[in-house]
């Protein structure tokens, strides 16, 4: 716990066997009170190690998205009482160690979402980030941050932390099930005026680390730019979308804790009427 706020760390999976356990080993046991699994039907042994390891698990019983995951991660952790969530990505790709900063600066008061930035600190380039990746980035959030009127360095991490007043106010279960998710949903953070920090974190990549190709790259990077756009369009209420809807429901959860090990399934995206 961080100032009486009761902090979980959740792992979205997807075949990270090799790197589970290295990234668990890592993670401050000083403050963080949970620690959560959501596998997407992996079909190595993520899932036998992380019984190994006694983390709490939640298997998807068809694989359904990295967003699809994030909304299942989001909502067991509410269930079980989260006051402070990080997500983090179990690839070992970001340190964990930095859990204590992140947990802080929303138990400070001072935000309600952080960011763990692999530009901040120019460290992209030397821990091995491809460099069309690198370009791709900066573009990208340059343009994210003309048309959404940020000054973020980057939106494309994937380790994040946030309130539980965030994730019980965003209508989450709007959002794509695919990568695109982590953009809609700082959009939507902006959209509601939560307040977003971020901080300086180093990267590793390496072969076990997960990585999107180069189609799938291009189809995130469109996403990403049509998230942006949108969100512009409807702030100029000219456009208007179901991630913005004032009547839009945020996730649900289950009122009581979920058993060590279940089998569920994925929380889909919300259809428009």
């Amino acid at each position: 716990m961080i100032d009486g706020r009761k902090v979980a760390v959740v792992l979205p999976a997807y075949n990270a066997a090799k790197t589970l356990e290295q990234t668990f080993a890592e993670i401050p046991t000083d403050i963080v009170d949970d620690v959560i699994l959501v596998d997407d039907a992996s079909t190595d042994l993520t899932v036998r190690v992380a019984e190994r390891l006694g983390i709490h698990t939640v298997i998807h019983a068809r694989n359904a998205g990295y967003g699809a995951n994030q909304k299942t991660c989001y909502s067991a952790a509410l269930s079980r009482g989260a006051d402070i969530v990080v997500m983090l990505h179990p690839d070992y790709q970001y340190s964990p160690r930095l859990l204590t900063a992140m947990a802080g600066m929303i138990a400070s008061g001072h935000y309600d979402a952080v960011m763990a930035s692999r530009i901040l600190g120019g460290g992209a380039l030397t821990g091995g980030m491809p460099r069309y990746k690198y370009i791709a980035n900066r573009f990208l959030t340059a343009v994210q941050n003309l048309l959404m009127g940020a000054k973020l360095s980057e939106y494309h991490t994937g380790y994040r932390a946030w309130s539980r007043d965030v994730l019980t106010r965003l209508p989450l279960a709007a959002c794509s099930d695919d990568f695109v998710f982590d953009n809609e949903m700082v959009a939507q953070a902006m959209w509601a005026g939560f307040k977003v920090g971020e901080i300086s974190c180093p990267t590793k990549y390496f072969p076990e680390a997960s990585s999107i190709n180069f189609r799938r790259s291009c189809i995130y990077g469109l996403g990403v730019l049509r998230t942006a756009l949108v969100y512009r369009l409807c702030r100029w209420k000219l456009w208007a979308s179901p991630l913005y809807a004032k009547d839009a429901a945020p996730l649900s959860f289950p009122s009581s804790s979920v058993p060590s090990m279940t089998i569920a399934e994925p929380i889909g995206r919300a259809r428009a009427a």
